[in-house]
């Protein structure tokens, strides 16, 4: 038996979860998300507790069933208190601004880079144009939009300039010495 599939997750109060079909539906009070899953796992809610079990011991199935067990509980998590990312910005000249549903970085580059900002997400530049912080109450869509932001000028290892997730360790390299 999965040690993270068999743990039920809890429901806190102001929590709705709705199982119909292959679909699990989640609403509180920050949004709704919902999640399809797979037939080889099934998923009851009984009482404050939601119960993923398996149908088969396939090694398929066991992959499932933590998997969908994590999904859910980070929905429950996300309705609840919601997720954020923050990245920092490290360079001369480099900066952020974030228009309405757009977010302009200056990242070296001859041009602005406009980047869209997906639905469910809002997204606030703190901190002297220096600081962007993510949040949503999807912890995949989060993650994956500062990543994607990440990707357009990742911190490069000489100086550290670029674009890097707050609390992350950038480590230096010496760079060359003049040969004498």
């Amino acid at each position: 038996m999965s040690r993270i599939g068999k743990m039920p997750v809890a429901i806190p109060q102001g929590v709705k979860v709705t199982v119909q079909g292959f679909d699990v539906n989640v609403e509180g009070p920050k949004g709704k998300l919902s999640q399809k899953f797979n037939g080889s796992v099934t998923v009851k809610v009984s009482g404050s507790n939601v119960e993923i079990e398996r149908k088969d011991d396939s090694r398929q199935s066991r992959a499932y069933h933590g998997l969908y067990r994590n999904l859910i509980n980070n929905m429950v998590a996300g309705v609840t208190t919601g997720f954020t990312k923050a990245l920092l910005i490290n360079g001369v000249g480099y900066k952020a601004e974030s228009r309405g549903e757009i977010l302009v970085l200056s990242l070296g580059y001859s041009n602005d880079v406009f980047v869209g900002i997906p639905q469910g997400l809002k997204v606030t530049v703190e901190g002297n144009n220096q600081k962007i912080v993510v949040t949503g109450v999807d912890k995949h869509l989060v993650g994956q939009f500062a990543s994607d932001v990440r990707k357009l000028r990742a911190p490069e290892p000489y100086k550290g300039k670029g674009i890097r997730y707050e609390g992350e360790n950038v480590r230096k390299k010496v760079g060359k010495t003049g040969v004498k």
